[in-house]
């Protein structure tokens, strides 16, 4: 092994190691404001609401984040995503029960939005990251990406789906507060290793100059952006709010739920890991691979209707539909989450890869963010089967986007942005 190939291959594994340390708390935060502000008496919607900036502050964070990481290097971003992190951890460590209403509200979905943006500046560069260290690791000829793409991806929604039931855990041994102290501290540690371990200038590159420039993506970025936004918007429209409302109200502790996402999430970042085995590989590294986008969302689709039609048959005991129909998603979601998650990277340029995964991640946070807004509307509005068949519609638009997929790069990425098949 050349000592480029090994430096890519380390860079690529502190990244991801950094990633999973933030992750981790990331879903353990989750829990934390979803379980206490629940035992508040605060209603569904008004949960949702609690992570919308959250998710509106993403939105902004992936964009400018991909120009910034482009402009002054991905390790830099990592160490601002970090660093705001555990600013939001201790911001919401200050809040008191004994406060107003609403000017807990209001501290509350602030502190959210700053882990919101630092949550989307580590993703992003992180992401980005994938695509550098991969060619460095390769140089540019045995067709990694994919593997390390669904590798990345998945072990990633596996420790969060930890940080679901640390979080649920945590709350319970040693409450609100010092469960937050407790992951700002961990964070401080991750930033620390990231500081003297990855190359101060890894990523940078010439950033774009004007906004005309910074949106012109090509026709596959914009498709799969425009995909991302109802694929997540379909998830969190029951998984946020519904899911976990569901299953407390139905008499589950906050242990057992944080336990069951937990394992669903750890299940679903293997199934994404297992992806390049799953989907059949072209030596082209899109013709195969895009076909399979399709038949994914559409297979994705008839999972809730499905769900749908059985809770509506009145059935004796309706947590264990809501269970195993929720694995089934998970397993179609996550194949679907990976093949996209290596699509932008095979349309993007090198050159600008950054720009091009901020942008897709933008329209994954403006996803998440409607998906959480109606999933607090729909479950007051009609339950967990009005989520259901909110999910079952934005499925069926992105099925119907994916039909209009390139099956050729266009003319922004170079000659070795689609990997070649592996053996």
């Amino acid at each position: 092994m050349s000592a480029a190939s090994a430096s890519g291959l380390r860079n690529y594994a502190i990244v991801t190691a950094a990633y999973w340390g933030f992750t981790l708390t990331d879903g353990a935060l989750r829990m934390l404001v979803l379980f206490t502000f629940f035992q508040l008496g605060y209603s569904p919607f008004t949960l949702a609401f609690l992570f919308l900036l959250y998710e509106a502050a993403g939105i902004g964070a992936n964009f400018i984040g991909g120009w910034l990481a482009a402009r002054f290097g991905i390790t830099r971003m990592l160490m601002v995503g970090l660093s705001t992190q555990i600013f939001g951890f201790l911001l919401l460590s200050a809040v008191s029960p004994e406060w107003g209403s609403a000017l807990l509200v209001v501290w509350v979905v602030v502190a959210q939005g700053v882990c919101g943006v630092a949550k989307d500046l580590t993703k992003t560069a992180s992401k980005s990251a994938i695509k550098i260290t991969e060619a460095q690791a390769t140089g540019g000829g045995d067709g990694r990406l994919f593997k390390w793409v669904a590798w990345f991806t998945g072990s990633k929604n596996a420790m969060k789906g930890v940080g679901f039931f640390l979080g649920g855990l945590l709350l319970q041994l040693v409450g609100f507060r010092h469960s937050l102290w407790l992951m700002a501290g961990v964070l401080f540690l991750v930033l620390l290793g990231i500081v003297f371990s990855l190359p101060p200038m890894m990523g940078r590159a010439k950033a774009s100059r004007s906004a005309r420039e910074l949106f012109a993506k090509s026709r596959g970025i914009n498709l799969l952006a425009a995909a991302r936004v109802v694929l997540f918007g379909a998830r969190d429209v029951w998984f946020v709010v519904g899911v976990p409302v569901f299953l407390y109200a139905s008499g589950w502790t906050f242990t057992m739920v944080g336990a069951f996402l937990a394992l669903w999430t750890i299940g679903y970042g293997l199934v994404q890991a297992a992806a390049p085995s799953v989907v059949a590989r072209s030596p082209d590294g899109l013709s195969r691979e895009v076909p399979a986008a399709r038949w994914w969302s559409l297979a994705l689709a008839i999972v809730p209707v499905l769900i749908a039609i059985v809770l509506a048959l009145a059935p004796p005991d309706p947590t264990v539909v809501l269970v195993v129909g929720l694995g089934v998603f998970g397993v179609a979601f996550a194949v679907n989450s990976s093949v996209h998650s290596y699509l932008v990277l095979a349309y993007a340029g090198s050159e600008k890869a950054a720009e091009d995964v901020g942008f897709y991640y933008a329209a994954n946070a403006a996803g998440r963010f409607i998906g959480i807004l109606a999933s607090g509307f729909l479950y007051q509005l009609g339950g967990i089967y009005a989520c259901l068949i909110g999910s079952a519609l934005m499925l069926f638009v992105c099925w119907i986007v994916t039909l209009a997929l390139p099956t050729r790069s266009g003319s922004r990425n170079n000659s070795r942005t689609a990997s070649q098949p592996t053996s």
